[in-house]
């Protein structure tokens, strides 16, 4: 069974930065798609970032050019980076993963994949 477990979420005020981590084990760092989407309930669940197993990434509009998706094989962790925050980024954050072969690891991907954390609660105070 995959295992994803988010850490590094908390408070911060407008314009800081965050990292948030996504440990996992190594064959899921390794061959699965994985990405990050972030949910405000009871809203939906809005995809914003994701990388490929060779380390392209994309991303949504929203955090383009502020958000950073890092896949470290040597640690078996999936990061987030965060610069610039804004109150409208307080969501609660969330990881994820598939075993993906065929389909392109996107942002629009990463709502089917189907190995999910608990996510980590991130506020940003204005």
């Amino acid at each position: 069974q995959v295992k994803l477990e988010e850490s590094g979420g908390g408070p911060v005020q407008s314009g800081g930065s965050l990292r948030l981590s996504c440990a996992t084990s190594e064959y899921p760092i390794n061959n699965y798609c994985m990405g990050w989407f972030r949910q405000v309930p009871p809203r939906i669940r809005e995809p914003i970032a994701a990388i490929e197993l060779d380390g392209s990434d994309s991303y949504a509009d929203s955090v383009k050019g502020r958000f950073t998706i890092i896949r470290d094989k040597a640690r078996n962790t999936l990061y987030l980076e965060m610069t610039d925050l804004k109150p409208e980024d307080t969501a609660i954050y969330t990881c994820a993963a598939d075993y993906r072969p065929t389909v392109r690891c996107l942002p629009g991907a990463v709502e089917s994949l189907g190995y999910r954390g608990r996510g980590t609660q991130v506020t940003v105070s204005s």
